[in-house]
């Protein structure tokens, strides 16, 4: 059975791997992910907030003056809050790539285009074999515009593009008024990947100490679903790799993911919840269907089920949606 498949221009024996989260910040973990047959290691992001503080020298300054200072300190995140510092992560970054043998593809979270970009240099430099792009921003600017929101996140996307040669694959949200749009403009930008999607932690609020509790709730399949539905929009139809995060917690997941035309699927949650060696699981099931139904490769398997062959996919989506609600019988 032939599961290989390419994303962002590797060839990989399978497209299983884990996605961006604190299991790579422990080196034996990392080594049970690739013995359990990872296609690649994704690092967690790192946080331009961090880069910041550590461009304006203020880590050490904030420590000391907090209470003097606290609308400034409220505004970044404690350094504390943080699993790894910018020189630990391109540290951990080097020990990672000379432990494994598959490709490891590094994390940059940011907002704006500042300094923090040039830290995609020193990643390249580090070690990284390629680069993902999480673009983690809420438009809560009651007078910034959608196109606003787009450009810049093209803008973050260029000033990488010109300090870096790696590919580089942007881990987009699904909250955009024309995402298809989006996602071909970036493509024609210079990205060379694209990750649907990223999941916003959505915060709780304690009624009663009436405060914000922040809140992490791991995914569920049913995420996935959404996943499915623009990953089917945007294969065959955009010149660029599909990665899909989010929802992917056994192997009919990710054949869904693949049948709708994904080229790399990234666990996280049920990684943390079942260990490293689960992505075996995954892939042994996932051959194992393949060749009950006749499968002779992933190739032939994927965006099967995509919308690239419908004349009007936006009519078979509605057409759909229609179906569903006249459906439903209680």
């Amino acid at each position: 059975m032939d599961l290989s498949t390419t994303y962002l221009g590797f060839r990989l024996p399978h497209p299983l791997m884990p996605g961006a989260s604190p299991m790579v910040d422990h080196l034996d973990t990392v080594k049970r992910l690739e013995d359990a047959g990872a296609a690649a290691i994704v690092m967690h992001s790192l946080f331009e907030e961090q880069l910041v503080q550590e461009q304006l020298a203020t880590i050490h300054y904030l420590e000391l003056h907090a209470e003097s200072h606290v609308e400034a300190v409220s505004y970044f995140p404690r350094p504390s809050e943080f699993t790894l510092g910018p020189e630990q992560y391109l540290e951990q970054l080097a020990r990672i790539k000379a432990a494994v043998s598959v490709p490891v593809i590094a994390s940059l979270n940011g907002t704006t285009v500042g300094g923090w970009v040039e830290y995609a240099r020193r990643i390249q430099e580090a070690g990284a074999d390629a680069l993902e792009l999480n673009v983690y921003y809420l438009a809560t600017n009651l007078k910034e515009p959608a196109a606003a929101v787009e450009h810049r996140t093209f803008d973050i996307l260029r000033a990488i593009k010109r300090v870096v040669t790696l590919p580089i694959a942007v881990k987009l949200s699904p909250f955009f008024s024309s995402l298809g749009h989006f996602a071909a403009e970036l493509v024609a930008v210079g990205a060379d990947g694209l990750v649907l999607f990223n999941r916003f932690y959505q915060p709780d609020i304690d009624i009663e100490v009436l405060d914000v509790a922040p809140r992490l709730e791991l995914s569920s399949s049913s995420e996935l679903l959404l996943r499915l539905r623009w990953l089917a929009m945007l294969s065959g139809r955009i010149n660029a790799s599909l990665g899909v995060t989010g929802g992917v917690h056994t192997a009919a997941d990710a054949i869904k993911a693949l049948m709708a035309g994904a080229d790399a699927v990234q666990m996280v949650s049920a990684l943390l919840l079942k260990g490293p060696g689960y992505l075996r699981t995954v892939r042994e099931e996932m051959e194992r269907w393949m060749e009950e139904h006749e499968y002779d490769s992933l190739q032939q398997m994927r965006g099967s089920m995509n919308l690239a062959r419908s004349p009007d996919p936006s009519a078979f989506e509605r057409a759909n949606y229609i179906r569903i609600l006249q459906g439903w019988k209680s």
